[in-house]
């Protein structure tokens, strides 16, 4: 993508707008700055414009607005943009269903998923799992106390994307991704032998 256009502008101030109050989990970080840095993950991996507007947006429909917002992103950026964050979309039912049955869902969906979608996504789960093996360098295995489903789900649920995105992302995105979790992994493994021997 070499220059962006007043459509990415707008898709910014869209998405600051549409997560003004949100917070990332259990943190005071405003949740905007994980929307930047998936959109720059995408963009360092080739995105299209299009595909870094559904970085800025992938998690509207989810967190602010469900079937509505999707339909004001299709307004706004097209059809191309809004199919993307839909595929990115874990849901959009209120209240959401149980947490492994949706996981499994998404990583199911995962392997049927167009390569906009593979890219947005594992840019955006790239940037999560960045932000858990952080934590978990400082807080150990507690760091997933926040995490519905806690330490094995979670470990599960990255595990089987790494999986579910084999061949389907840049090669680089796809090295990167699997050396965070497999870190990530091994982190909570070497915490929870210490914890038998203590």
């Amino acid at each position: 993508m070499p220059s962006t256009t007043d459509r990415f502008q707008e898709a910014v101030i869209f998405a600051v707008r549409l997560h003004a109050n949100q917070l990332r989990k259990a943190t005071d970080i405003p949740y905007v700055s994980h929307l930047f840095s998936v959109a720059a993950l995408a963009m360092e991996h080739g995105a299209t414009e299009d595909e870094a507007i559904a970085a800025l947006l992938h998690d509207a429909v989810e967190d602010q607005g469900g079937k509505p917002t999707l339909e004001e992103i299709r307004r706004r950026f097209g059809d191309h943009v809004a199919s993307i964050v839909d595929g990115c979309t874990d849901t959009d039912q209120h209240p959401k269903p149980p947490w492994r049955e949706r996981k499994q869902a998404y990583i199911d969906h995962v392997h049927h998923a167009s390569p906009s979608v593979c890219l947005v996504s594992a840019c955006d789960k790239l940037h999560n799992s960045r932000c858990i093996l952080s934590d978990v360098r400082v807080e150990g295995d507690a760091a997933f106390k926040k995490f519905t489903g806690s330490k094995d789900g979670t470990l599960w649920y990255y595990r089987s994307l790494v999986n579910g995105f084999a061949g389907k992302i840049p090669k680089r995105l796809a090295d990167e991704l699997e050396r965070v979790v497999s870190e990530l992994e091994r982190l909570s493994s070497d915490h929870q032998t210490v914890q038998i021997i203590v």
